[in-house]
């Protein structure tokens, strides 16, 4: 499955590990026999930290706690102390936030600031693979019919959010921004980026929190049912995003950042993903709304909406290229309808969706 050749006795170091993405990767690291260094917040929480350590105890690697926070200087230098490779996953996913600087910017953009300047004390990194997102290249679906032939590339920046319109698009393209600035100032280690679009698919933890499990729970649970707002997007399996990180991290050749993406979708196109697996065991939207509802009941439903945000993405349409992810980093990508059915299924075994 991969062409690379990971040496077992050399730690890796993960950040943000009880992350959605942070688990698959950690899980993959383990399978190949790696000593991983798992950076979160409270090592000593059974209840966060739980499924980590028994993937350690069942897989053939070597899992090692360590604590790591995002706005604390110098806090990852302990986990990171004889790691070669260090996988940057901690960022915060969420739309709903009160304070889009302290809760989203902050994190993303001191958080960055904080591992780099640690990989920039510990001589031992050689490469960091920075979790980025699609958000950093474009802000709006308005924003790809000015990409090179209307298709969103590895070359594209998101210039259109801001603290006030996308925070979080916003927050992620400081954050990388950040990064290649701070690689850009020293010679030792190679930064990668990952660039995923929207992830789907199960968790680690017994109750994984992301936006992606919001977005589809809303949709199967009813919130959604008079029509799913028209909304096109790309979609991802989270296993995919989490071998694109172990490649980015152990092929010689992997360099800059690489979009991460399966296919175009929309909302509705998820409704139907659920609808093909579990019938009418869920009241799925089975129509979109027209544009003008969204925008005229949008913010009055939703926090998140606002009408230059439906003006900008909803009925207007999203192309990424992938073929870079594919090429350097070999992703042979899975169902996209597959990653949706075991990701409802996942939530409603945890509870986080009522049982059909």
């Amino acid at each position: 499955m991969s062409d690379t050749n990971p040496d077992p006795s050399a730690p890796v170091l993960v950040t943000g590990a009880t992350g959605y993405v942070a688990g698959w990767l950690i899980r993959a690291l383990l399978e190949r026999g790696l000593t991983v260094h798992a950076a979160v917040r409270d090592p000593d929480n059974p209840e966060k930290v739980g499924h980590l350590v028994k993937m350690g105890s069942e897989l053939d690697g070597t899992l090692e706690l360590f604590h790591g926070d995002l706005l604390e200087p110098g806090s990852y230098d302990a986990a990171m102390a004889g790691c070669g490779i260090v996988f940057h996953t901690a960022s915060p996913f969420t739309t709903a936030v009160e304070d889009p600087q302290r809760d989203l910017v902050d994190p993303a953009l001191e958080g960055t600031r904080n591992v780099l300047e640690s990989a920039n004390r510990t001589p031992s990194v050689t490469r960091v693979v920075l979790t980025s997102s699609c958000a950093a290249i474009y802000g709006d679906n308005a924003d790809v019919s000015h990409a090179p032939q209307g298709v969103l590339t590895e070359d594209v920046w998101n210039v259109s959010s801001s603290l006030e319109h996308q925070p979080y698009s916003y927050s992620k393209t400081l954050a990388e921004r950040e990064a290649w600035k701070i690689a850009e100032g020293q010679s030792r280690w190679q930064l990668v980026v990952i660039n995923p679009s929207l992830v789907v698919g199960p968790g680690t933890a017994p109750r994984q929190t992301s936006e992606s499990f919001n977005i589809v729970r809303q949709i199967a649970d009813g919130t959604l049912k008079s029509g799913a707002p028209p909304l096109e997007i790309g979609m991802v399996d989270v296993r995919d995003v989490a071998e694109a990180h172990l490649q980015a991290g152990f092929r010689p050749e992997a360099q800059g950042r690489h979009i991460v993406s399966a296919e175009t979708g929309s909302l509705l196109r998820i409704a139907r993903a659920i609808r093909d697996r579990y019938g009418d065991a869920y009241p799925v939207p089975q129509r979109e709304l027209p544009k003008w509802l969204v925008w005229l009941i949008g913010p009055m439903v939703s926090k998140g909406v606002t009408r230059r945000m439906v003006a900008r993405n909803m009925g207007l349409p999203w192309r990424a290229a992938n073929a870079k992810s594919r090429r350097e980093l070999g992703l042979e990508y899975r169902s996209v309808d597959q990653a949706v059915a075991e990701m409802v299924a996942y939530m409603r075994d945890n509870g986080q969706l009522e049982k059909a």
